[in-house]
């Protein structure tokens, strides 16, 4: 999964990014300090894996990883070439979703590009960027399109379709509320563009840590953000980016410490993973054995011959059948051996839908 964090220069992106990947990003007090994208993997917290490393005795435990894209800080004007322009955007178009941190804390010391604290005003400003950037790739596209249409129908079709989301945009809306489509050809058409604003967004509310233990529940401009997002379908989370990097220094049971003494239950990198999970509708099957032990991400859905094909294309190919045994039982019998013998262990085919927590041993032949 591959994430990328927007925001305006100086609401604690980059403080945010380098505490949740350890990456060591530039971060500070003045706008364009992140150049280049930096990119920086984290390992998804699964409990699981450990359980069953310790039953396994594996010589390998392998969790799920999450791709973090740092984007250069944007301001009004971005895709006209203000600041670093629209260089940033070809950056988050391969991305899964948008993690937008918006600034909900005052401080006298950390300047706002704009003069205060606004966090729907923030929102607009990087949402019409993105509107802007939509609209150059569209009527690239829609340039090449209009030629070749006079002869050939299905170009015709799909030029009359970016017209429509054209105007759409044009209007100061995202592509992902945009719902004229007629069919299935114009739904992949939409989907291959590729554009920003049909992206799922997660929005980090970055607040002062005193706000952190009533979960931003009295922080108005947090209030603002979750109405906002709820109208428009997104996720989110409230975090203190400057707590986050002191999470960041911390070994494992330092931080549970650290977390109980703040009143939190999780850290605002276990928040944002289980708002990305949830808004692209993901879920985690586990493998087992000696030899390792790992988590593979799939979307909600996913039927077993493509759930293996995650592991090699030869398992999906050569499907027979998978061995399953969901993790709460296998916890709850003891071993491997207890759940066969209380048929907890499944065999099933082509047709089963693979849900979280199922331990998966597959049979293939090629």
């Amino acid at each position: 999964m591959k994430l990328g964090i927007v925001g305006l220069p100086n609401v604690g992106k980059s403080t945010l990014f380098n505490s949740l990947t350890k990456a060591g990003a530039e971060s500070a007090n003045y706008p364009f300090c992140t150049i280049d994208p930096n990119v920086g993997v984290v390992t998804v917290p699964d409990e699981r894996l450990n359980v069953l490393g310790e039953m396994y005795h594996t010589k390998k435990i392998i969790p799920a990883a999450i791709e973090f894209v740092d984007i250069a800080g944007l301001v009004k004007g971005a895709s006209k070439g203000e600041g670093l322009g629209n260089q940033f955007l070809a950056n988050i178009r391969e991305v899964d979703a948008i993690v937008h941190v918006v600034r909900c804390f005052e401080d006298s010391n950390i300047v706002h590009v704009d003069g205060s604290i606004d966090p729907l005003r923030d929102i607009e400003t990087i949402n019409l960027e993105l509107i802007f950037s939509d609209l150059e790739i569209l009527e690239r596209r829609i340039s090449k399109a209009v030629r070749a249409a006079r002869n050939d129908k299905t170009i015709a079709k799909e030029l009359a379709l970016m017209e429509r989301i054209k105007a759409h945009l044009e209007d100061g809306k995202m592509a992902k509320s945009f719902d004229d489509i007629n069919d299935e050809d114009e739904q992949q058409w939409l989907e291959s563009y590729n554009l920003l604003t049909y992206k799922p967004v997660i929005f980090a509310a970055n607040v002062a840590e005193d706000d952190l233990a009533d979960d931003g529940a009295s922080n108005a401009g947090v209030q603002a953000v979750r109405e906002y997002a709820k109208r428009e379908d997104c996720e989110v989370f409230v975090v203190c980016a400057e707590i986050e990097q002191e999470i960041a220094e911390l070994d494992d049971d330092e931080k549970s410490m650290f977390l109980e003494e703040l009143g939190l239950k999780e850290s605002g990198l276990e928040k944002l993973i289980k708002a990305s999970y949830s808004l692209l509708g993901l879920i985690s099957y586990l493998t087992a054995g000696e030899p390792e032990v790992r988590a593979w991400t799939i979307k909600k859905g996913t039927k077993a011959p493509q759930a293996a094909g995650k592991i090699h294309s030869d398992f999906e190919r050569g499907f027979i059948r998978a061995e399953i045994v969901s993790y709460d039982d296998l916890m709850a019998c003891g071993t491997y051996n207890a759940a066969k013998e209380k048929g907890l262990v499944r065999l099933e085919g082509k047709d089963y839908v693979v849900q979280d927590g199922d331990i998966i041993l597959f049979r293939f032949n090629v």
